[in-house]
């Protein structure tokens, strides 16, 4: 009851504080989407964070340290090397955003390719990567909150009971109640991860350092790859490289930019972000705090390490239980909400609108927009209860799928020579490549199966492009020339055209 009562006094002053970040703006296109393109540094940096750091954090991560070892040591080099791509697409994105008025990763690459029909697309590959990471928050809140309580708050209602709050306020606040919510969330979520990290390996060994020379001492196969699963080099790499690539490529990072307040903002939060990875070092100690401790009666799922370590081993007191379930929970709830407020946007603005209804007004497309907010946590939810893969997996999955976005927008940007039927022939293909590789065989290498489809996506972009008629110079100039002036030189209201881009 203790620890029940502490999460829902926590899930309470959430709800608050996302319908309190509702104003005026909250109601147009541009405010419920992009925060009225006024988005400073810290709210910019939590809203960053939070989209990555998930209920992969605090569950996935650990699941594999515990599970692996030294392996899931691949997530502290991406993330080190993820945003690195992102110092010059961000800004460049940014600008061509006030310029011609987009919200989305879409309305960028539709534009510059001349094509309704690659949005639809985009669209398409972008839901279909957000669904399994929103899946995975779900799932996430949903084991926590049944280790936690022992069970007294079934999966299935501790998993509803997270993400009807996380609709609520996406619902009503779009990106001002993601964004407030963010900063609470990330800061409770990086206190609970720390103070729980430093306890387990306490408890149970008597610090870090002690930890580590047991393990060294009594199952050294962990500390070293190939790890305990026997991953090769190859197949770690990958994992890093589609990670790497594809942290800069999901279309919410985009929806990001383009509602910065300028390009200081952006610049400052890349060169910040990296300090949110302190936030996974407690969490993969508890991960490898695991090893030693159920050694002689291994965990069935990996991804419950952290839970069953707190809650059923370690005999923390029940308001300590509460705190770190609440930590958790910030954890699945503050990315889960930008994944349902990006998804929605893209599938309605990307989809419904560009392809069949352009001339619909504004404020239906707002209202349309939140009512998708709503079905689309409903089918994440759904899934979450057919006890879908390993949290680590469902998210290389859908880092595999988004990876094949890079071929174009670094096209967008650089090459003039990309045309409308090599976007589509790269994208496609890619996509094609990964889905064979991730579903109906195992891929060549072990080499990540995004990675194939990369390859793929490049060359069938590049040799469709050289085949086909080169797209208008002075089309192509508004975006490979255009992209380089700053946003303090870009001034006006947008181009008229520029909802419908």
């Amino acid at each position: 009851m203790i620890v029940t009562g502490i999460a829902v006094a926590y899930l309470i002053a959430v709800l608050v504080i996302g319908l309190r970040a509702r104003n005026q703006q909250s109601s147009t296109l541009v405010g419920y989407v992009a925060g009225g393109r006024e988005v400073g540094l810290i709210i910019l940096f939590f809203i960053m964070g939070a989209e990555i750091f998930s209920a992969f954090a605090f569950l996935g991560g650990p699941g594999w340290a515990y599970d692996k070892g030294a392996p899931a040591l691949y997530i502290m080099a991406y993330l080190g090397l993820g945003l690195l791509p992102w110092w010059v697409l961000g800004p460049k994105t940014a600008r061509l955003g006030r310029k011609y008025g987009y919200l989305t990763q879409a309305d960028l690459m539709s534009d510059r390719f001349s094509s309704k029909g690659l949005s639809a697309i985009v669209a398409l590959v972008s839901v279909g990567a957000f669904i399994p990471y929103l899946t995975l928050q779900i799932t996430g809140a949903g084991y926590l909150f049944r280790a936690a309580t022992d069970g007294n708050v079934p999966f299935w209602l501790g998993a509803l009971a997270a993400f009807v709050i996380v609709t609520i306020y996406v619902y009503v606040s779009g990106l001002r109640g993601i964004g407030w919510t963010n900063v609470i969330q990330g800061i409770i979520m990086v206190l609970v991860a720390w103070w729980i990290g430093m306890a387990v390996a306490d408890r149970f060994y008597g610090g870090v350092g002690q930890m580590f020379r047991e393990i060294q001492a009594e199952a050294p196969q962990y500390l070293t790859l190939p790890g305990v699963q026997g991953m090769s080099w190859a197949a770690f790499s990958s994992i890093i490289l589609v990670s790497a690539i594809g942290f800069t490529m999901w279309p919410h990072l985009f929806m990001k930019a383009y509602g910065a307040d300028s390009e200081k903002t952006i610049k400052k939060t890349i060169i910040i972000y990296p300090l949110y990875g302190y936030l996974l070092v407690p969490t993969l100690i508890i991960g490898f705090a695991g090893i030693l401790v159920f050694r002689d009666s291994p965990l069935e799922n990996p991804d419950n390490v952290l839970p069953e370590l707190v809650v059923n081993e370690a005999n923390f007191s029940p308001w300590l239980v509460g705190i770190m379930l609440s930590g958790a929970l910030a954890a699945a709830m503050s990315t889960g909400s930008n994944l349902a407020h990006t998804a929605s946007t893209v599938l309605v603005r990307d989809l419904f609108v560009a392809v069949f209804r352009q001339d619909m007004p504004e404020r239906q497309v707002v209202l349309l927009t939140r009512i998708f907010v709503v079905v689309i946590s409903v089918v994440a939810y759904v899934l979450a209860l057919f006890n879908p893969a390993s949290l680590v997996g469902l998210l290389l999955g859908a880092y595999g799928a988004v990876v094949q976005f890079f071929p174009l927008i670094v096209a967008v940007f650089f090459w003039k020579r990309a045309t409308k039927a090599g976007a589509f022939a790269g994208l496609i293909s890619g996509s094609a490549v990964m889905l064979y590789f991730s579903f109906l065989a195992p891929p060549p290498f072990e080499i990540h199966a995004g990675i194939w489809g990369l390859l793929a996506n490049t060359v069938a972009l590049v040799a469709v492009s050289l085949l086909t008629e080169p797209m208008p110079e002075e089309h192509v100039e508004r975006f490979v020339e255009g992209s380089k002036a700053s946003l303090e030189e870009i001034s006006g209201p947008p181009r008229p055209d520029a909802s419908t881009a």
